[in-house]
């Protein structure tokens, strides 16, 4: 059967900026038969995320992400609709998600690896499960339950970066709903800060290419920081840290403006804010989801339920085509899109 996929065309380097010529389409092919506990799907929809930055590299820098190979089919998350089955508990027409799935309109994937999706939870809206009621949901869910020490009742006033992105727009909203007194988002444009305050419920955000950042924040959280919700790194954080309290936490999900440097993971902070960080015992540990897996079930169904109540507000990003996923990661990385960046393959 004749296919087409994406493969890594070309590695951007340590320090380079990702470009949409990394990424090539070709026509493939895959076996016509299926084999047993098989299952041939047809590919919907692809998540495209910025730790795919650290894939690109020949070293990832982690050991729980495999760097794609030139030439080879990329992946991540996928979700997709079963055309033929030879696994017991999977069907024709079944709706089926995979971290790991390739970026090919057809594949043929082992069935015991897929998860089977329950359309209704999200209220038929499939990405989803890519976004807000998948791996991106979880990350702000479980970040801000596990490393934000949240207390409802207790005044708490929480600040997040990359706060219009994917999991930033999520984590704020979470934040609100288990009991942060106070939300503040930190983005790169006046539209994106307008929908986090009119549309996701943030108290008020800041453009950070205008203005002072310090000098806003310091107006907007008069009380200073308890929870810093990280998604980005670099100036920004050093900014924000040096504004938060004693015994306050740092929610360590991200480094965007560090994925194009050839530094460790997470990276370093500056000396000053090291020691502001010590001085005031604030918590900064690397988070990974991958930890907490025995909380996965119930969290998604937490998520599915703020979703079909309207309390977790969900903006995508939708790019049609699988010719288009390499710009659509190159718009993703150059922070211009609002939410959770979804890859239409096939309607």
């Amino acid at each position: 059967m004749i296919i087409q996929r994406v493969v890594l065309n070309s590695r951007p380097g340590k320090n380079g900026v990702p470009v949409a010529e990394n990424f090539r389409l070709e026509q493939s092919t895959i076996a016509d038969t299926v084999q047993a506990g098989q299952v041939r799907v047809k590919t919907l929809y692809l998540s495209v995320d910025p730790y795919m930055r650290c894939r690109m590299n020949e070293d990832t820098g982690s050991d729980y992400l495999q760097p794609w190979q030139l030439s080879e089919v990329a992946d991540g998350g996928g979700i997709g609709v079963v055309e033929e089955s030879k696994h017991q508990n999977l069907a024709k027409g079944d709706f089926v998600t995979s971290f790991t799935w390739p970026w090919q309109t057809v594949a043929i994937l082992d069935g015991d690896l897929l998860q089977k999706l329950v359309p209704q939870l999200v209220n038929g809206r499939l990405s989803y499960f890519l976004g807000a009621a998948g791996i991106t949901g979880l990350t702000a869910l479980l970040g801000v339950r596990e490393k934000g020490h949240v207390a409802a009742g207790a005044n708490q006033t929480m600040v997040v970066s990359g706060a219009a992105g994917a999991c930033g727009s999520l984590a704020g909203q979470i934040g609100r709903l288990e009991g942060c007194s106070r939300v503040v988002g930190i983005a790169g444009t006046d539209e994106k800060c307008s929908i986090l305050v009119q549309e996701m419920g943030f108290d008020a955000a800041i453009n950070y290419k205008k203005g002072d950042v310090a000098k806003q924040l310091r107006e907007l959280c008069p009380g200073g920081v308890d929870v810093y919700f990280d998604n980005v790194g670099g100036d920004i954080s050093d900014t924000v840290i040096s504004q938060m309290n004693q015994n306050s936490h740092i929610i360590l999900c991200g480094q965007i403006s560090q994925y194009n440097k050839d530094v460790p993971y997470p990276p370093p902070l500056p000396p000053d804010t090291e020691k502001i960080q010590k001085e005031r015992n604030i918590t900064r540990e690397r988070f990974l989801v991958l930890n907490y897996m025995d909380k996965q079930e119930a969290s998604v169904l937490q998520l599915c339920q703020w979703i079909q109540e309207g309390k977790l507000k969900v903006r995508e990003t939708v790019v049609e085509g699988l010719a288009n996923i390499g710009a659509a990661f190159q718009s993703m990385m150059n922070g211009g899109n609002i939410g959770k960046q979804i890859v239409l393959v096939s309607k």
